[in-house]
């Protein structure tokens, strides 16, 4: 509740919203320009995604390459991009997870996104 049960200030809470969807637009712009790896095959095969999962490169060692196996060398892709989504599936959770908890995961406040 508020100290002296007055009522909250409107204008002070829209600023405090305002300047927590900012500050969460702020972490997305930066996890956007974050690059993460993922690798598979003991590093024969690395993928970097960015924080919000965009396959930004692919890198194979020829030593992963048998003509006779593409198979494998796919699976090897795929793990290896599933393991840089799932690491920048966990920066986003380290760097919008303590702001979508200041927004309490909805603000009861119609109109605002959150």
């Amino acid at each position: 509740m508020i100290p002296g049960g007055g009522q909250p200030n409107m204008q002070q809470l829209l600023q405090q919203a305002q300047k927590m969807q900012q500050d969460l637009q702020r972490a997305q712009e930066e996890l956007a320009q974050t690059e993460v790896e993922g690798q598979a095959g003991g590093g024969l095969v690395k993928a970097t995604v960015t924080g919000s999962g965009e396959l930004r490169a692919l890198k194979i060692d020829p030593k992963a390459v048998d003509p006779e196996d593409t198979e494998t060398l796919a699976d090897l892709v795929i793990a290896a991009v599933q393991a840089a989504n799932e690491n920048a599936q966990n920066l986003q959770q380290q760097k919008l997870g303590p702001l979508a908890q200041g927004l309490g995961g909805g603000s009861g406040i119609p109109g605002l996104p959150f």
